[in-house]
């Protein structure tokens, strides 16, 4: 089962006021688009849970900077506190990702690989959530 999932989050519901922006990169190290999705004020604040971790990952002033390489199957996202902290890396596996309406998109096949700033990784997917160091 695929999810597609756009960049601006337009359907998300949780974010009341949003400021968002994009590109195009072609660079030595990246080609591909780049998102940044700006929750100035959200409803409620979205919290998740890794083991006996809990982190906020959505609040009022959070960012999300997502990558979409071109030709690869996963994006990244690099989730930020209103303070400009990063709470962790997001890597969305992935069928292939497109653009409409000029916004990109990616089919999730839900199989996901969290890295926290402390180095922990957790491989995740609809039925396990697994530690892996």
């Amino acid at each position: 089962m695929l999810k597609r999932k756009f960049g601006d989050r337009s359907d998300w519901k949780r974010i009341d006021k949003r400021k968002y922006s994009q590109a195009f990169l072609n660079t030595k190290n990246f080609k591909g688009h780049i998102t940044l999705l700006h929750a100035l004020s959200v409803t409620s604040p979205l919290c998740v849970s890794y083991g006996r971790k809990k982190l906020c990952i959505v609040d009022d002033g959070y960012m999300w900077l997502q990558q979409f390489p071109l030709r690869k199957n996963h994006t990244v996202t690099t989730m930020f506190d209103s303070k400009g902290n990063i709470i962790q890396w997001y890597i969305d596996i992935c069928l292939h990702y497109g653009i409409d309406n000029n916004i990109p998109w990616m089919d999730d096949l839900f199989l996901d690989i969290v890295i926290l700033p402390t180095g922990e990784l957790y491989v995740l997917d609809d039925e396990t959530n697994l530690k892996m160091r």
